[in-house]
C-alpha cells in the first residue's frame, strides 16, 4: 500500500513561487506514476503533472506548462511540484497521487491513481 504525504503549500502573492514536495511510504518507490492534481472550490479536480518514477518522464498538464515543474528524488522517496509564475488561478487545494506499475487510463483522471495524499492548500494573492 503507498502512503503519500504532502508538504510545502501556503499563501504567495501572484508571481511569486512555491514547491510543493510529495513524500511516499510503503511500497518500492521504483516503477511508479505519481502525479499532481488540484481542485479548486466548486470546480473538479484536474491533473497538473506526473512522473514516471523508474525513467523520470513527465508530462505537465496545459495550464502549467511553461511555470510548473515536476521532478524527483529517488533517495528520498520525494517528487517534488516546482510552481513559479503562480497566478491567482492557481489557487486550489493540491494532492499527490500515485500508481503503481502501469497506468489503467491516462494519467488526466483521477481514476487512473489508486492511492492519495490529504492535500495542501495553496493561495496565490492578486
Amino acid at each position: 500500500q503507498m502512503q503519500l504525504v504532502e508538504s510545502g503549500g501556503g499563501s504567495v502573492q501572484a508571481g511569486g513561487s512555491l514547491r510543493l514536495s510529495c513524500t511516499a511510504s510503503g511500497y518500492t518507490f521504483s516503477d511508479n506514476w505519481v502525479a499532481w492534481f488540484r481542485q479548486a472550490p466548486g470546480k473538479q479536480r484536474e491533473a497538473v503533472a506526473t512522473i514516471r518514477t523508474n525513467t523520470s518522464y513527465t508530462l505537465v498538464a496545459d495550464p502549467a506548462k511553461g511555470r510548473f515543474t515536476i521532478s524527483q528524488d529517488n533517495a528520498k522517496k520525494t517528487v517534488y511540484l516546482q510552481m513559479n509564475s503562480l497566478k491567482a488561478d492557481d489557487t486550489a487545494t493540491y494532492f499527490c497521487a500515485g500508481a503503481a506499475g502501469s497506468l489503467t487510463d491516462s494519467w488526466y483522471y483521477s481514476r487512473s491513481f489508486p492511492y492519495w495524499g490529504q492535500g495542501t492548500q495553496v493561495t496565490v494573492s492578486s
